[in-house]
């Protein structure tokens, strides 16, 4: 008979437990869908039961709440700015200004201790919150002059308005630093940008900014700061409908008022977009609130190009949160074609 040979259990040598690591720094986090539910719940005085959605990441986070199934608003975390923080104070107090005066806008919803906006704690640390109502209505349509005729109404509603609004400047301007100055040293920090585009880069920025300094007059406003014909809902219903209601203000603030119109000149013209159409709907809708004065209107020229660098420098200075793919290394030299062609075809008698 074969003896029977017992088994062995091998007892795993000891270990010292390994080390909890240390948390890594993190840049940017993004908000659980739950989570935002949960932070608007405990901070704003809405019905039970919420449900929200994560809706878009671009310079700010954006998610979609609805209370029930009823109404819907756009809970928004700023995201982090090279300029600094997002000027949420003074943004949230012009649309509650504008809001008063009945001029359509996405308002901010009041937090439940009277605040038009808060704070919420993420890993990187704390960004402001704003709890928008829901721009209702359709989209506009990009080939619909009327639906840009009704954005040009609005904006010179807002810029009517802005005289009376007592909130102040606010933490920045929408100045030369703001727009091109600041931005243009974003770009020239890109280690892999062509050094000749970041030379006639150099040259552009010099000439508009000589160019701007030389116009006497300009008038100063409130900025929208975004009004490219997408940050906008056309109502189709209510005592608004057919009006433009307007959105995403967090570009805007004291500033040029010709940068404000030539925003969405820019967005008509840049891109290979040649939908010259828009911009003369959107002007005569402008217009048929309040005049522009000739050397306003005369700079919208100056201030396409400046565009085009401000959204250059905000591109270049998120390579910390976008990844440097974003910003390839054609990158510089591909828009820096767009300003010559601009500069040579519209500017080359203003810049003389």
């Amino acid at each position: 008979m074969t003896p029977r040979i017992p088994l062995c259990h091998t007892r795993a040598p000891m270990t010292a437990p390994s080390p909890t690591p240390a948390p890594l720094a993190v840049r940017y986090s993004t908000l659980s869908a739950d989570a935002a539910a949960a932070f608007v719940a405990a901070r704003y005085d809405l019905a039970a039961p919420l449900a929200c959605t994560f809706l878009r990441r671009g310079f700010n986070d954006s998610f979609v709440v609805r209370v029930g199934e009823g109404r819907r608003y756009v809970l928004r975390l700023s995201g982090w700015r090279a300029r600094g923080e997002a000027d949420v104070a003074a943004e949230t107090a012009f649309l509650a200004y504008l809001d008063g005066l009945g001029i359509p806008v996405a308002a901010p919803v009041r937090a439940r201790d009277g605040g038009l906006f808060c704070d919420a704690m993420l890993p990187e640390g704390r960004r402001a919150a704003v709890l928008f109502r829901h721009a209702e209505g359709r989209s506009p349509r990009l080939d619909a002059p009327a639906d840009a005729h009704a954005q040009g109404v609005t904006l010179a509603r807002i810029h009517d308005a802005a005289p009376g609004f007592a909130g102040g400047g606010g933490r920045y301007r929408v100045d030369l630093d703001h727009l091109l100055h600041r931005e243009v040293a974003a770009v020239l920090a890109l280690d892999a940008a062509d050094p000749q585009a970041k030379e006639s880069l150099s040259g552009i920025a010099s000439r508009l900014s000589a160019a701007v300094a030389a116009q006497d007059g300009l008038a100063w406003t409130y900025c929208h700061g975004d009004c490219h014909g997408i940050n906008a809902r056309i109502a189709t219903e209510g005592p608004q409908a057919g009006q433009a209601v307007f959105f995403d203000f967090d570009d805007g603030g004291p500033g040029y008022l010709a940068y404000d119109l030539a925003v969405h000149l820019w967005a008509q013209v840049s891109f290979g977009r040649k939908t010259h159409a828009m911009w003369h709907a959107f002007i005569a809708g402008y217009r048929s609130v309040r005049a522009i004065a000739a050397v306003d209107f005369e700079a919208v020229h100056l201030f396409v190009p400046i565009r085009h660098i401000w959204l250059m420098g905000e591109y270049a200075g998120r390579l910390a949160e976008w990844g440097s793919e974003a910003v390839p290394p054609t990158f510089v030299a591909r828009e820096v074609a767009f300003l010559e062609a601009w500069e040579e075809e519209r500017l080359s008698h203003r810049l003389l």
